[in-house]
This record gives C-alpha cells, sequence and structure tokens, in this order.
C-alpha cells in the first residue's frame, strides 16, 4: 500500500488553501497568435512557461491537455514534461488531460505514463475515458492508488455528442454515465476527507438531480468563461457535492496572457467566485 498523500487529499487541501480552480493549459494555435506568439515549439514553450510562472503559485490545479503539445512532436512532448515538473515544483497539482482508455496492456503503459513517478510525464492525476467497459481501466486504478495519484473518469461530459453514450439506458434501467457515477463511488468509499477518483461533470449541463453524483470524490467541471457556465451556476447543477467540485477555465483566464499582472487578476476573480458560490 502506498504511503505517499492520496491525491484526494492532497486536492481537498489545495482547495481548502488556494481556492477550487483548476486552469486549463490549452496552447492551440489562435490563443498563440492572440498572445503575439508563433505556432511552434518556441511560442509553445513561451506560453506555457508563461503560465506557471503566473499562476502556478496561486492556483490549485492546472489541467494541460496533452494533444497541444504531442502535435509538435517529441519537442512538444519536452516542453509538456517541464511545464508539469514546474507546476508541481511551484505547489501547483497537475491534471493531465489525455483522456486515454484501452485495454489490457496498452492501457497500463498508458498509466505507467503519466501515472509512474519514474516517468518524465509523472501528474498528479489523469483524465481518461470508461468507453471500452469500466473494467477496462483497471490498471490505472491500480497503478493510481499505488502512486498517490488520481483518475478524472468521463461520466457526464459537457459536448453535445456525448449524450448518446452517457445516456444511453442500460438493460437494468440505469444510464451508463450514472454507472460511470456509481463505479467510482465504489472507489472512494471510506476515503477520508475526499477520494482520488474523480468524474468529469460538465458545468454546462444544468439540472442534473436526477445523478448521483456524490461520489465521495472530485468532480472536474469544464465549462465555466467562455463556454457558457458561471460560478453561480455551480449549486443548482451540483447539488449537494458541489463542495468537491473543481470548475475548470481555459480561455476565460488565458485569453488575458501574456500580460502576468492580467493573468493572475483574472484567476484570482474566478477563484473568488468559485469559492463564493460553493460556500454560500
Amino acid at each position: 500500500m502506498s504511503t505517499v498523500t492520496p491525491f484526494g487529499t492532497r486536492l481537498r487541501a489545495a482547495m481548502d488553501s488556494r481556492g477550487p480552480l483548476c486552469v486549463g493549459i490549452d496552447p492551440h494555435a489562435a490563443l498563440l497568435a492572440r498572445w503575439g506568439l508563433d505556432d511552434d515549439v518556441a511560442g509553445l514553450e513561451r506560453f506555457s512557461r508563461t503560465v506557471v510562472e503566473a499562476l502556478a503559485d496561486t492556483v490549485a490545479v492546472f489541467k494541460p491537455q496533452a494533444a497541444f503539445f504531442e502535435r509538435f512532436g517529441s519537442r512538444g512532448v519536452a516542453v509538456l514534461e517541464r511545464t508539469v515538473a514546474d507546476a508541481r515544483a511551484a505547489g501547483a497539482l497537475v491534471v493531465m488531460d489525455a483522456k486515454r482508455g484501452d485495454i489490457g496492456s496498452t492501457m497500463a503503459a498508458y498509466a505507467a505514463a503519466f501515472l509512474d513517478p519514474a516517468s518524465p510525464l509523472f501528474s498528479d492525476a489523469l483524465t481518461v475515458s470508461p468507453y471500452l467497459g469500466y473494467g477496462s481501466l483497471e490498471p490505472a486504478v491500480a497503478l493510481a492508488r499505488q502512486s498517490g495519484a488520481g483518475l478524472f473518469v468521463l461520466a457526464l461530459t459537457s459536448n453535445p455528442e456525448g449524450a448518446e453514450v452517457q445516456r444511453a439506458v442500460r438493460a437494468d434501467g440505469r444510464s451508463v454515465g450514472a454507472t460511470m457515477l456509481a463505479h467510482l463511488a465504489a472507489e472512494n468509499a471510506g476515503a477520508e476527507p475526499m477520494g482520488s477518483f474523480g468524474a468529469v461533470v460538465g458545468a454546462t449541463l444544468g439540472d442534473l438531480s436526477s445523478f448521483d453524483l456524490d461520489i465521495n470524490g472530485p468532480l472536474l467541471a469544464p465549462g465555466i468563461g467562455a463556454q457558457g457556465a458561471t460560478a453561480a451556476d455551480l449549486p443548482a447543477v451540483f447539488g449537494k457535492a458541489v463542495r468537491n467540485v473543481v470548475p475548470n477555465v481555459s480561455r476565460g483566464v488565458l485569453g488575458h496572457g501574456p500580460d502576468v499582472a492580467a493573468l493572475r487578476a483574472s484567476a484570482g476573480a474566478f477563484a473568488e467566485e468559485i469559492r463564493a458560490a460553493v460556500s454560500a
């Protein structure tokens, strides 16, 4: 059994001390151009370094989107490695948004890439897709427990296409999304102050009272800011589970760069709005 402090415990402490905000690191071409940067490895590195230097000592969580780094090949992945290491060294937690999902030895290899402390891409948590069956995630679940890391499982995502799978009803009358939430609740049973196995649940989905979101684990909630949801929407969407919500903001914060003071001010404002909404 791991002696490392579990991700859920570390995340709860970070949220309580820094505020429950996750800032995405999404260096897509349009955003690099908005910052006056070229869409190349040098621009990628400048962007990522600026975000980390501006915010890593104040925000609870960063969520780098792996695809925006991988598109540059090995040099882009090298920038991602440094981004993760620098962010964690400054005290922020890192959730790698890679949405990996496969079976057997392939899933084990994906898990090793992001959840093995010996990996240069080791992150505090990883987003994963369970749509080859929840059991296919077992190698990642096992390694996360061993290394003190966490997982965020796609359950009720904010993209419209997600409903055709996640809202589909199984033979037992329960939806696929509800089934994923139930699996996560089982993983987190008995954990204090919060389990390490979370769900991705869109903040833009409106009334989710028909789903049991109280999984004793974190709920990564994209959609705040540019996608239309606000901090004030969170209690209505997440109900009694709102204290465990980790709202993700990307463009709403990153659009204020490359000015460091503006990035810090934007992140601080979002963090305070969210803190007020979830503690009301």
